[in-house]
């Protein structure tokens, strides 16, 4: 039994773009399909010019295949009978569907190409029909239509499934933590002069309305749908008998982007909202995002869901890997664990309950001291460990053999360590085999960038020990030591890295057991804001490092989750309409987890009299209660 901490470590090939005078570059992993196929675990991610394969989820290859539509994004890879089925998408030209008996041995070879389509997913039912689902657009829908499985053609007519509903989910809100913003669109900005409010219409000069491809109608149409969510990314999985159409929102740039699910009897819907939604966020932590993913069962029959998570600093579309354990309820109700999701955690050889998995160690570097050898101007050793991966300290040289050192403060017990590199500021020329045009031109690096640096460990920081000797591509080394080491000091030495960069870290994070006490209960209050908004908050908690606020449709099913560090509220923005909500705060350090009283909103003022959990590591112990609990006015205690 081994440990994975997200985001995984691949090895996530750069991008490069260029539109109109911006260019960028940064590194990508993101759509990403996991399919179980002749006993072998296969992970298709978007702009990777191949794939990664594992017999265990835990260990993965690289098979390089940079003919496999490598400048189609979000490929989608399914099993229908005895072959694997790869599609990407392409708009405006006709997609091809293409199929492979091995992966690994075997070219894929086109069968169809249909239609064109945006962000494909195809189904192979129990009844042997196949169907087809598509779709990522503010303005239009999750499309569905069977499929002939013989020519992989459609049969009859496609049918809308999945639209919007940001007014009602607040999940689907476009912007950060939920938050519109309009401005940021480049589009609204210029076109808003021109909007006439009382026709819903934008009312253009003769000179903009007799642009090619840029008419009135379509304008007003691309306005309109400013603010409102992508609905994207559809997946399908079947669980007794149920039809579980997954979907994607509200964009891949945002915290809260994640991936809702919508039910049926029927692989073509009509489709329920399930109750319990989204199914999959991670909108608080070190890196957030948990949207446009695929959910399968492994080989002992558990259910994962891999996704995109983002950091989206560089580039919108600078993104990396998740994976998160999952599974179906006694009711039905389809679920992520996503509790301190980026922290290392088991992947079991066997059965297990996903609901209950916790991280395996707890965090010991956050906000310690830092030095480092030197420091760019705007950059700060003490980004490093500020458990954000959207800052990052970067040397002040380009040079072999800058570090930067995390100091505990004390000898600890010492059980993994993550390396996160960062990118910044990359320019590069464009090969003569980009893809685009001079709108926008794209280019993936397939010749592996190599990146070399050492991993030391220390008690004294004066005697160290070589921990690890990195050359291979990695933004995110992830590196065990299941059995323990004791050090106070972790430091990484840059050597060569890809492009010349200098050595940049966004998360130098370092897990293990800690050795001092758990901290207080959070006595929490919780405040429907409005329909969509949720405000929680608490006393300040001396010996915390943050709280984990989980919430869920019932008491038994707190399956959405939202971490903070060094904050006594949060904000949840990712509410239903109408929809009743139970709420647990629990507080954590290095040395473990204190759950929290469930609160329900609305209700008289009510306190149970149960002692709070705590669990350590992979050890659960009780923590005696101190003063009684006094309630709260704004929620009920359960």
């Amino acid at each position: 039994m081994g440990t994975y901490c997200n985001p995984l470590d691949l090895g996530y090939r750069y991008q490069h773009m260029k539109e109109g005078e911006r260019i960028a570059g940064f590194r990508e992993g993101a759509d990403p399909t996991l399919v179980y196929f002749k006993g072998k675990y296969y992970l298709f991610v978007s702009m990777s010019a191949g794939f990664w394969y594992s017999d265990d989820l835990l260990h993965w290859d690289f098979h390089a295949d940079p003919d496999l539509l490598i400048y189609d994004y979000a490929p989608d890879v399914r099993q229908v009978g005895a072959y694997l089925y790869f599609s990407a998408s392409r708009k405006g030209r006709n997609c091809p569907i293409l199929r492979t008996a091995d992966p690994l041995t075997e070219p894929f070879t086109e069968v169809s190409a249909p239609f064109a389509f945006w962000d494909p997913d195809m189904f192979w039912d129990d009844d042997g029909r196949v169907y087809f689902y598509w779709g990522c657009s503010n303005m239009s829908p999750i499309w569905g239509v069977e499929l002939d499985p013989e020519t992989m053609t459609p049969i009859g007519e496609k049918k809308e499934l999945i639209f919007g509903r940001e007014e009602e989910l607040g999940y689907e809100r476009p912007g950060n933590n939920g938050i519109v913003d309009k401005e940021s669109s480049v589009l609204y900005k210029s076109m808003k002069a021109f909007y006439n409010e009382a026709t819903g219409h934008l009312e253009l000069p003769p000179q903009m309305a007799q642009m090619p491809g840029l008419n009135a109608e379509v304008l007003t149409a691309m306005f309109n749908a400013v603010g409102k969510p992508y609905i994207e990314g559809a997946f399908m999985t079947k669980h007794n008998g149920t039809y579980y159409l997954q979907y994607a929102c509200p964009g891949t740039q945002y915290n809260t982007y994640a991936d809702g699910v919508y039910t049926s009897k029927s692989p073509l819907g009509p489709f329920t909202l399930q109750g319990s939604n989204p199914f999959s966020a991670k909108p608080g932590g070190f890196m957030t995002g948990a949207g446009h993913g695929s959910t399968i069962a492994d080989k002992y029959g558990n259910y994962w869901h891999a996704s995109t998570m983002r950091i989206s600093v560089n580039h919108d579309f600078e993104r990396r890997v998740g994976l998160f354990p999952a599974g179906f309820d006694a009711d039905g109700v389809l679920y992520c664990n996503q509790n301190f999701a980026d922290y290392p955690h088991e992947i079991p050889a066997g059965k297990f309950d996903a609901a209950s998995q916790q991280p395996k160690w707890m965090l010991l570097s956050y906000r310690k001291t830092v030095t480092a050898s030197s420091t760019a101007e705007g950059s700060d050793p003490v980004n490093a460990v500020d458990e954000d991966c959207r800052r990052w300290w970067s040397a002040g040289s380009d040079q072999p053999g800058e570090w930067l050192c995390v100091d505990l403060g004390r000898d600890c017990d010492v059980r993994a360590v993550q390396v996160n590199m960062a990118d910044e500021a990359l320019a590069v020329d464009f090969p003569a085999d980009s893809y685009g045009d001079d709108r926008k031109t794209r280019h993936i690096e397939t010749r592996p960038q190599i990146s070399h640096y050492t991993v030391e460990t220390s008690l004294d920081g004066k005697v160290w020990t070589l921990r690890e000797d990195v050359a291979r591509e990695c933004s995110n080394g992830y590196y065990e030591y299941a059995d323990g080491i004791r050090a106070r000091y972790i430091r990484v030495t840059g050597g060569e890295l890809p492009y010349g960069q200098a050595l940049r870290i966004s998360g130098l994070r370092v897990f293990g057991n800690g050795e001092g006490d758990c901290p207080a209960q959070a006595n929490a209050k919780a405040v429907r804001v409005d329909a969509l908004d949720g405000k929680i908050s608490w006393q300040h908690i001396e010996n915390a490092q943050g709280c984990n606020v989980r919430y869920g449709i019932a008491p038994g099913k707190l399956y959405q989750s939202w971490l903070v560090y060094d904050a006594d509220e949060v904000t949840l923005s990712t509410l239903m309409a109408g929809q009743t909500y139970y709420i647990c705060v629990d507080s954590f350090n290095e040395s473990g987890v204190t759950t929290g009283e469930i609160i329900k909103y609305g209700g008289l003022n009510h306190a149970h009299k149960g002692s709070p959990a705590v669990y350590a590591g992979n050890r659960f112990r009780q923590r005696k209660r101190g003063a009684p609990d006094t309630g709260c006015h704004e929620g009920r205690r359960l």
